[in-house]
């Protein structure tokens, strides 16, 4: 009866251990499985708002120093997936961006965010598009803490460079991913 015991407690031990632990998060409260015409790109036949989604991160690592974060498409028909949003130099002490913050134009993101260019060749947010009759494409939003301050890199760089520089920094990431297809 005590080693049953003694093996009961020390795996509710380990399970609390293995499972209260807090993980690198991120969410939205505009997004949930599947985005809507709010976030639909306008353009290239699409009539959407075109709005970033509001996202909220927690629980990076400590000794993370600034942050960034990439929309992409994997399933867009171009062979390479499609870029819709590099937003990176987010400080470490910011864990939020608001509804439209991609807007470059309104200036919501924080002070001395850089938003480079997608592969819509906009700077900013440009949301889903996926081509007529090509079903339900993914969107993957990843934040990533990143361990230096600045990636050295300007506004008119283009995704692939970040992602490389995102690669070499990375200490943590998480992401959600949204489902969209384009009315017929």
């Amino acid at each position: 009866m005590k080693k049953t015991s003694l093996i009961l407690m020390l795996s509710l031990i380990f399970t609390t251990a293995s499972f209260g632990q807090k993980t690198f998060t991120l969410s939205s409260n505009d997004l949930g499985g599947e985005a809507t015409k709010t976030q639909e790109f306008n353009g290239f036949g699409c009539t959407g708002d075109n709005k970033s989604p509001q996202l909220l991160w927690a629980n990076a690592p400590e000794e993370t120093k600034s942050f960034a974060i990439t929309m992409y498409d994997p399933d867009a028909p171009t062979g390479s997936g499609f870029w819709h949003w590099v937003v990176f130099d987010i400080p470490a002490n910011v864990n939020e961006l608001i509804t439209n913050a991609g807007n470059v134009e309104l200036n919501l993101a924080p002070k001395g965010v850089i938003q480079s260019i997608t592969d819509y060749g906009i700077k900013g947010f440009g949301g889903p598009c996926p081509p007529k009759g090509h079903g339900f494409h993914q969107y993957i939003i990843t934040v990533y803490a990143l361990k230096t301050d600045k990636l050295g890199l300007d506004e008119n760089i283009n995704p692939a460079i970040v992602g490389f520089n995102l690669w070499n920094q990375t200490l943590a990431k998480a992401s959600i991913v949204a489902y969209y297809k384009r009315k017929e």
